[in-house]
């Protein structure tokens, strides 16, 4: 008993509390995994609303990562969809209270607390209790520099954000990052967005913290990094892409109900990529009318795809005949890897992007909100490794793209044999290269993820 003592005073009990969103919970738990893979004395608190344990609950296979739960801050996944103002309000007043109570109640001293950046309250809590706090940043450094540069932007009278008419105008003053038209700002910097005074609290806070964990790999954002490292006074880590590449090769996740069992086998079938993968997200939604081009144009299209739409499934599969497969969910970065696909039309969420980088695939990119755009203007524009759907519509326009343009795109983006398809595709492979090397043996990213593990493990238990 004396020896177990021991050994868990020298434990280092990190408490990770993710933002209760899909794009937040899926790369925080990622990283809490890569922890617990590379030092045997981590213990993991993994504290997550009741809903989403029952979501994630049995993916869980270590044993140093527990489950702490608070109450849902919404009643239910309805209300929250048409109040999303009144979701994330709600998860920075109601969430701090039940956390701090869960702190209480633990026998192994916290010595760390992540956190991720939308939530603010931690670093108030780990200010109060003397607990470093690390904030966690799911979405591209790019983004992160142009929330922390907000003032930039009212200075140079470039806010409030005008898409409509000015949409198209060159920000080229924010520090680390290139040129940026003002519509490929993210949506909740625009002035109408309802978060915009609670986005700017919680970004303040961020100098609070003690460390920042970037989820990008530091060779895609070079330059805006080390401005970001030149600017704070604590350590910055990236450490990404933090997407489950560790798991590549194992499907016992894989859906097992009636007709998405055999989604691999279809896949299999296909020859070399030929194959469309197809998905806007979990999150904000395309409009049905939207998808009603998509879906006729991708029939006529005679292109191959495999399309993840949630919730319309079978009506898609109607529509769009026998040319590809429409599934309800999917292992997507299992699905991305597999040779048959050849490219990769996007909602641009983060988490997205760079398991499609990570794959080696060149992206359509059909931003919805929130950061895509931003991400979107990287795929096109820096990185030059896809193209926009709504490409000549003007700034900010919400115009529909008709199954004929659509048509015309697809049938284009899956020509192999296209000068300016090829060269996409190799640029596509060089920064999946970029992407696995990060993470390999000396790469940029493991080794700020062993700096970083140091760092935590040799501060003393509070």
């Amino acid at each position: 008993m004396d020896s177990d003592n021991t050994e868990r005073s020298r434990s280092c009990h990190v408490v990770a509390v993710p933002f209760p969103g899909r794009g937040h919970v899926n790369p925080m738990m990622n990283f809490c995994e890569l922890l617990v893979s590379r030092r045997d004395d981590v213990l993991i608190t993994f504290v997550v609303t009741e809903e989403w344990l029952g979501f994630i609950g049995s993916d869980n296979n270590s044993p140093r990562i527990r489950f702490g739960t608070i109450p849902n801050v919404i009643p239910s996944e309805q209300v929250r969809a048409d109040d999303i103002p009144g979701f994330i309000e709600a998860v920075l007043t109601k969430m701090e209270d039940p956390f701090e109570r869960l702190l209480d109640g633990f026998e192994l001293p916290v010595t760390t607390i992540v956190a991720d950046t939308f939530l603010f309250w931690p670093v108030r809590i780990g200010n109060r209790r003397n607990i470093p706090v690390v904030s966690f940043w799911t979405m591209a450094a790019s983004v992160f520099s142009m929330f922390h540069h907000f003032d930039l932007l009212l200075q140079n009278g470039h806010h409030p954000i005008d898409i409509s008419e000015r949409g198209d105008e060159r920000v080229d003053y924010i520090p680390g990052l290139s040129p940026t038209r003002i519509a490929d700002f993210p949506a909740l910097l625009h002035h109408k967005n309802p978060i915009l005074p609670r986005t700017r609290e919680v970004l303040s806070w961020v100098p609070r913290a003690q460390y920042l964990v970037l989820a990008s790999v530091y060779e895609l954002e070079a330059q805006v990094i080390d401005t970001l490292k030149s600017i704070f006074s604590f350590p910055i880590y990236p450490i990404g892409p933090l997407i489950p590449y560790f798991k590549l090769g194992d499907r016992s996740s894989v859906a097992t109900a009636s007709d998405d069992l055999h989604y691999f086998q279809w896949l299999d079938s296909q020859p070399c990529c030929s194959v469309l993968y197809i998905s806007f997200g979990s999150v904000a939604s395309v409009s049905s009318a939207q998808i009603d081009e998509i879906a006729a144009g991708l029939r006529d299209s005679c292109v191959r795809f495999f399309w993840v739409a949630r919730g319309a499934t079978s009506r898609l599969r109607e529509v769009c005949g026998e040319t590809g497969l429409v599934v309800p969910w999917c292992n997507q970065l299992e699905v991305l890897s597999h040779s048959s696909i050849g490219g990769f039309w996007t909602h641009c969420g983060w988490n997205s992007t760079v398991e499609g980088l990570f794959s080696g695939l060149h992206f359509l990119t059909f931003p919805v909100g929130l950061d895509q755009v931003s991400n979107s203007k990287a795929i096109v524009e820096d990185w030059k490794t896809g193209w926009r759907v709504k490409r000549n519509q003007p700034a900010g326009a919400e115009t529909l793209v008709a199954r004929e343009e659509i048509v015309g795109i697809v049938k284009r983006f899956m020509d192999s044999e296209s000068i300016e398809v090829k060269e996409m595709k190799r640029r596509a492979r060089k920064l999946q290269e970029i992407c696995r090397q990060a993470n390999g043996k000396g790469g940029s990213s493991e080794s700020n993820i062993n700096a970083f593990i140091s760092d935590i493990t040799q501060l003393p238990s509070h």
